[in-house]
């Protein structure tokens, strides 16, 4: 009997394939053909499973989406059973930045999906709603963390809020080289100490 190839399997693989063009040839040649090329199948093949390079874009941002959240869940995990919140926020930040070639190919991913969006009404209605589920999970924490006294009580949440998540513009200077990622991890480490200051944090009950 022929191999049954899996859908989901198929659409993952050319996702990555579509990863890999992006990281190492820019978003100009993310066309459908050469996608494919990357892939290693015909064009044909690759239209059986998106029909248009709206629908492959999308789904490869999806697919980037998905790991980078597997990826948080691994940091968190390794975390324990009662993590401190300094260190939930460190996990989801530095894995928001391009630190590793898993996070590297999907922060680049991002990148060219956020190019498009500008230009592209479905891609920009779902880049900004990711974005703001993504802010409204670090506003969440950031105020039960004041709540529970591990943030000072005079600190604004929105504003802690927005400052921490500027972090992730470290994104393009590491790109560029411009900062080392050690200096990077230095400089978020830093600034999460200021926040977690000695004066608003107590020990977990």
């Amino acid at each position: 009997m022929p191999k049954q190839v899996d859908h989901r399997e198929r659409r993952e693989t050319i996702a990555r394939a579509l990863w890999r063009v992006a990281e190492q040839r820019g978003v100009t040649h993310l066309t459908m053909r050469e996608v494919a090329q990357e892939a290693g199948i015909s064009l044909g093949q690759l239209q059986h499973y998106f029909s248009s390079r709206e629908a492959m874009l999308s789904f490869a941002m999806e697919f980037a989406s998905e790991q980078a959240s597997l990826r948080v869940g691994r940091g968190l995990a390794g975390l324990g059973d009662r993590p401190h919140p300094r260190d939930v926020l460190r996990v989801m930040l530095t894995e928001m930045l391009p630190l590793h070639a898993d996070a590297r190919a999907t922060s680049r991913m991002s990148a060219a999906f956020v190019l498009e969006a500008l230009h592209n009404e479905n891609f920009h209605a779902r880049a900004r709603g990711g974005m703001v589920q993504g802010r409204a999970i670090v506003e969440q924490l950031v105020r039960q963390a004041i709540a529970d006294g591990y943030i000072g009580a005079d600190r604004d949440p929105v504003a802690e809020t927005n400052l921490l998540l500027a972090l992730t513009g470290f994104t393009t200077l590491i790109e560029l080289a411009v900062v080392e990622p050690q200096e990077v991890l230095t400089a978020v480490d830093q600034y999460l100490d200021r926040l977690f200051a000695e004066d608003g944090r107590r020990t977990a009950s």
